[in-house]
């Protein structure tokens, strides 16, 4: 759109945008629009079709229907090579870097500047240029498997910036980043809006949307809700417009008494992958119609701590104690058969076999089971009715048991997991990290599934770096620092005491639990 004046209005504009997958109507009639030197995020459930939208902008999927405009000229963006010739640039949820290449490698990889008549002085001198004027502050020599993904983050904002885009779509870019990072990483954001940068920002954390964005547009189920000025909306606004009813993540646990202790581990160590000790002489307790949950600032042993529960790492000292058995080292299998359910921390690497089908994945670790089989051969009429009722209960969209995992949003993908571990009707169930990476409407989703499996009189541990989470969810807290429980509080703590343990300021509580 242009003014009378010759100046663009907009910077993008998408116009009835419709795109499906087979019957999957990813995007239907999706209008959308962005302004020069402004943060527009595009929120939305995982599986709302956000992703797709951007992907169509640049040029990653071909539009069934729609106009495209850019700088007020009507464009095709047939791939994206194109989009970079137009000023588009994205940066991707799951980084495209290559590990052993240095900063200035991976910006100039494929890029004509970087041939043969450029010194690698002359291409860091650049990487530094785009360094200093936005606060970037990113080492070119450094190789990027040795940097934090916070840094990596940024590498990847300025391949783009090198490739001269002046629009820049970035997918869920703090996803796995920590809030110290993420603070970080807006404050550049904001730098490159002051230079006349448009940012498009795909989320689903309301949070980041009020913090830094100036408009929002709200997508459901392929569609646009609403658009709307950041300065004219609050949480319970967007909340409702995500997922088109009122979301509650307060606490509402009941009271209820502790029951027999199910899981008992009697001053464990644990080894990390580097062989150092990242769980030291850890004692603790889960009893049934307990939360217990597990705080700490990411890397001090949460981890490690979860693997050894569940048999995926090694236990080196100490005994671990499941339903009165001695499983101290024992191998998952043995740990799901005496009635212990586990929610990876990687729902991509350690929960599904993204290949795999939905109903395939749904059975996973129960094939073997008799209900499974008629005689030598597999009953797949008994999978799929399995597998449609636990898609049924658990909400997951779209219903097809016969798309593969990989295909599903993560939302959906995490719903997978919590059916097939809640189906086995387990005594025991260890959380890790369950709703890391989810739009709020998940989140809402799996907190409830963890609270009613508890007043089914499950033992339940949780381990979550969101405090939030924990004080919502936990009957009592226990909190790790560089490998050891250094307090037991209750969930009514002051938050500020919860914080001085998690930094390892040892402080004897006065809300304190033995």
């Amino acid at each position: 759109m242009i003014d009378r004046g010759g100046i663009v209005l907009n910077v993008i504009e998408l116009n009835n945008i419709c795109k499906a997958f087979g019957d999957n109507h990813a995007n239907q009639n999706v209008c959308f629009n962005l302004k020069k030197g402004e943060i527009h995020a595009l929120l939305g459930e995982n599986g709302a079709g956000k992703s797709t939208l951007m992907n169509v902008l640049y040029g990653l999927y071909s539009c069934d229907s729609g106009d495209i405009v850019i700088n007020g000229d009507v464009v095709e963006v047939e791939n994206p090579r194109k989009a970079i010739e137009h000023g588009v640039g994205m940066v991707h949820q799951h980084f495209m870097l290559v590990p052993q290449l240095t900063v200035t490698q991976n910006i100039f990889l494929g890029m004509k500047e970087a041939g043969l008549f450029l010194k690698m002085n002359e291409l860091e001198a650049k990487v530094n240029h785009l360094n200093e004027s936005f606060g970037f502050n990113v080492d070119p020599h450094a190789v990027i498997w040795q940097l934090p993904v916070g840094v990596q983050q940024k590498v990847e904002i300025l391949k783009a910036l090198m490739r001269e885009a002046r629009i820049l779509i970035l997918d869920e870019p703090t996803a796995v980043l920590t809030p110290n990072e993420v603070e970080e990483l807006f404050k550049s954001i904001q730098k490159l809006t002051e230079s006349g940068y448009s940012i498009i920002l795909i989320t689903h954390k309301m949070e980041e949307v009020l913090d830094y964005c100036d408009r929002v547009t709200v997508m459901r189920e392929g569609k646009v809700v609403s658009t709307m000025l950041v300065s004219e909306t609050n949480h319970d606004i967007l909340a409702k417009a995500m997922v088109g009813r009122d979301v509650c993540l307060d606490r509402i646990i009941e009271p209820q008494d502790r029951g027999e202790v199910l899981l008992k581990l009697e001053n464990i160590t644990v080894k990390n992958d580097k062989c150092l000790v990242a769980v030291n002489n850890v004692s603790l307790d889960v009893g049934r119609g307990e939360i217990l949950g597990i705080a700490g600032v990411d890397g001090n042993g949460q981890l490690e701590l979860g693997e050894a529960v569940v048999g995926l790492r090694k236990i080196e000292n100490g005994k671990m104690f499941l339903m009165g058995q001695d499983t101290t080292n024992a191998v998952p299998r043995v740990m799901m058969d005496l009635g212990m359910a586990h929610i990876p921390d990687d729902r991509h690497k350690k929960g599904l076999v993204l290949d795999f089908t939905v109903k395939e994945n749904l059975i996973l670790g129960s094939q073997r089971d008799a209900k499974y089989h008629q005689g030598l051969m597999m009953n797949y009429n008994k999978v799929e009715q399995e597998a449609k009722k636990m898609v049924e209960e658990f909400d997951v969209r779209p219903r097809d048991i016969e798309l593969t995992g990989g295909m599903l949003s993560g939302g959906n993908q995490q719903k997978v997991i919590l059916a097939r571990e809640v189906s086995r009707n387990p005594e025991v169930m260890i959380a890790l990290q369950p709703t890391r990476g989810l739009d709020i409407g998940a989140i809402e989703f799996v907190r409830g599934k963890l609270i009613e499996e508890r007043k089914n009189n499950k033992a339940i541990l949780l381990v979550s770096t969101d405090l939030d989470e924990i004080l919502t969810l936990s009957d009592r807290i226990a909190i790790m620092y560089k490998g050891e429980i250094i307090g037991m509080v209750s969930p009514d703590t002051p938050v500020e005491e919860i914080g001085l343990l998690m930094g390892g300021v040892k402080k004897r509580t006065s809300k304190g639990v033995a």
